[in-house]
């Protein structure tokens, strides 16, 4: 069992981009997925650090993908998919309507917006030519089981959630912008004041969610590690992380660590490299999603 890196789900700027990518070659991770994965609108800003980041992680020896949007609605961002598939790059598909721009017979990964919830899915995508899939963070460990024997059966290496706020939505309408009294045709880009999410609680004062542009997130970071023998054992091939600003390179080593079974407390380590947050396991250990189990301690 590896590591794979997803897209930024954030809007960062070039600089900041520039730099994740760059420290990420030196990471201890098998791959990396890069791209716009939550608005169309924001890709201008930095999509010229895309062939730099693609050659930083291969030059790292790394697999690199390239991912597309979660939603594909406008006619520019049906363009901008099939541009994808001509690249000679694998392309992860985060929405299903991608298959439509797919060259027959193009292998393809399949990322965690993509409702592969059993093994009928999973093994139609595998004939269209997936071979990697991430799993929705949904899922409980029993379905995760089955769902990577299905993935050996069939040759596809299945991963799972391992690191980040899940994301449970995406919509039409941009949260962040009206959350500032702005329409979303003149967002001004405000979701990039928030370049981990912005928090939203409940009326009466309750932590609720994490909202980023069109994109609805978990509030507390989900994390694997409580299960990283479980997932194992099941043939589960990689934990995903989600990329998020801080000290990037040192919560890929602790999932490393772990994975190698040479980190024996690796929910302490985490909490200590990110003292303010929340974290879940909820879905995996079958509570609710926000939740964090007994084996998290």
């Amino acid at each position: 069992m590896d590591l794979t890196v997803g897209p930024i789900a954030f809007f960062w700027d070039a600089a900041r981009v520039r730099a994740f990518y760059a420290g990420l070659a030196r990471a201890p991770v098998a791959r990396g997925v890069i791209g716009e994965w939550v608005c169309s609108k924001r890709l201008p800003f930095w999509q010229g650090e895309i062939p730099g980041a693609v050659e930083a992680l291969a030059q790292a020896g790394k697999e690199v993908a390239l991912s597309t949007l979660t939603l594909i609605t406008l006619r520019r961002e049906r363009r901008q998919t099939e541009d994808l598939f001509g690249t000679g790059l694998p392309v992860e598909i985060a929405d299903m309507g991608a298959l439509k721009y797919l060259p027959e017979g193009a292998p393809f990964w399949v990322g965690p917006t993509v409702n592969v919830y059993n093994e009928g899915t999973l093994e139609w995508l595998a004939r269209r030519g997936a071979r990697r899939v991430c799993l929705p963070p949904e899922l409980p460990m029993a379905s995760v089981a089955r769902l990577a024997r299905a993935g050996q059966d069939a040759g596809v290496a299945v991963e799972v959630w391992g690191h980040g706020r899940a994301p449970l939505a995406i919509s039409g309408r941009c949260y962040h912008a009206r959350l500032h009294d702005r329409a979303k045709d003149s967002c001004q880009f405000v979701c990039g004041d928030d370049p981990d999410g912005r928090n939203v609680d409940t009326l009466d004062g309750q932590p609720f969610l994490t909202v980023n542009g069109v994109q609805t997130l978990g509030r507390a970071v989900t994390t694997a590690l409580p299960h990283v023998a479980a997932l194992r054992d099941a043939g589960v091939s990689a934990l995903r992380l989600s990329p998020q600003v801080g000290d990037f390179g040192a919560l890929a080593a602790v999932y490393a660590r772990a994975l190698a079974g040479a980190e024996p407390a690796p929910m302490d380590v985490l909490r200590g490299l990110m003292p303010e947050a929340s974290f879940a396991d909820g879905f995996l250990a079958g509570m609710a999603g926000a939740q964090l189990s007994p084996e998290a301690g």
